[in-house]
């Protein structure tokens, strides 16, 4: 199949050479029966797997020693587009030889990988990456069914980025050890979001359960908590404390969890002023800035949270009055 049958133009610039010669000349596109498995004294396997986004379907077959859990040979049949028979072609030749077991653990990645003709140039473009996300699923479909078990049985995580398989406590733990800010740093580490793009946000190549903005943002404030509470530990108590030091725990509370809040409405505040009054009160003086200098709630719904929050976190003798 000559190539500028199948698509012309500088398009075929981003298909490693590997991609489209397994294209057109797959090597491992057939099928096995149980004949072929009796001759060869194995055990056939047949698994399948589709892609509901795109419509491709594949189907894998395994001749395994049951004697070593080895695969002594693979095939394929591919239903869908050029990428996934390249993807497909790939992954039969890298489950020969290998244990069952280890066969378990090829991720799209390696078959990606394998296709490349530059380690660091990818084989084919970001939004066909998902063509090889079918080889991990039914490689896993092909060992659940030889031992017996259920394909989720191999699946210990949450997966938010099918196309280089990493998990949403890869991507949380990523986050916290490196003290990541931004989605690109995430995609720098792990390779989430590298490829199809549909994991970043709302609105890719298909919908996802997980997005990488909404995981950095819930981790962000779990780490900006977890920094508040460390920060306010102390053998001294908030009530005990000079000034300053009463002023810059306030405003450690205020930045984790207040002032995102206000800021989201386009406001924000700042502490004027901190003193102890009668029977071991603390008055806390703010001043709202921006769209909560005179809202309403600024004296109702939004000075009940201040003030429930730092009397949680800081002290219960904490007053907030605003001026």
């Amino acid at each position: 199949m000559a190539k500028n049958n199948l698509i012309g133009g500088s398009i075929w610039d981003e298909y490693s050479k590997k991609v489209q010669d397994r294209m057109n000349q797959p090597r491992f596109m057939g099928e096995f029966n149980e004949e072929d498995a009796k001759n060869r004294d194995a055990k056939l396997i047949v698994a399948d797997f589709g892609a509901e986004s795109c419509g491709d379907a594949v189907r894998l077959f395994w001749l395994v020693d049951e004697k070593t859990d080895t695969i002594i040979d693979a095939r394929f049949k591919s239903f869908g587009c050029g990428t996934a028979i390249a993807s497909s072609d790939t992954m039969a030749e890298l489950c020969i030889g290998k244990k069952v077991d280890e066969a378990v653990k090829i991720t799209n990645l390696d078959v990606e990988f394998a296709m490349r003709d530059e380690p660091n140039t990818p084989a084919v473009p970001p939004q066909k990456m998902h063509c090889s996300v079918m080889a991990y699923d039914v490689i896993k479909q092909a060992a659940a069914t030889y031992k017996g078990i259920s394909p989720e049985d191999f699946e210990e995580q949450i997966i938010v980025c099918e196309c280089a398989r990493v998990s949403l406590g890869t991507i949380k733990e990523v986050i916290k050890l490196n003290d990541l800010h931004s989605v690109e740093e995430i995609t720098q580490y792990t390779k989430a979001g590298a490829f199809c793009k549909s994991c970043i946000k709302p609105g890719g190549h298909e919908a996802r359960e997980y997005y990488l903005v909404d995981i950095l943002a819930q981790t962000r404030a779990e780490m900006d908590k977890e920094r508040l509470k460390n920060s306010t530990k102390s053998d001294v108590s908030f009530d005990e404390m000079t000034m300053v030091g009463q002023l810059k725990a306030v405003e450690a509370v205020l930045d984790a969890e207040i002032r995102p809040m206000l800021h989201g409405d386009g406001g924000d505040m700042e502490v004027i002023d901190i003193q102890k009054a009668e029977g071991g009160a603390i008055d806390i003086y703010i001043r709202y800035l921006g769209a909560c200098s005179g809202c309403s709630s600024g004296s109702g719904a939004t000075l009940y949270a201040i003030e429930s929050i730092l009397q949680e976190e800081l002290s219960p003798n904490i007053r907030v009055m605003p001026v």
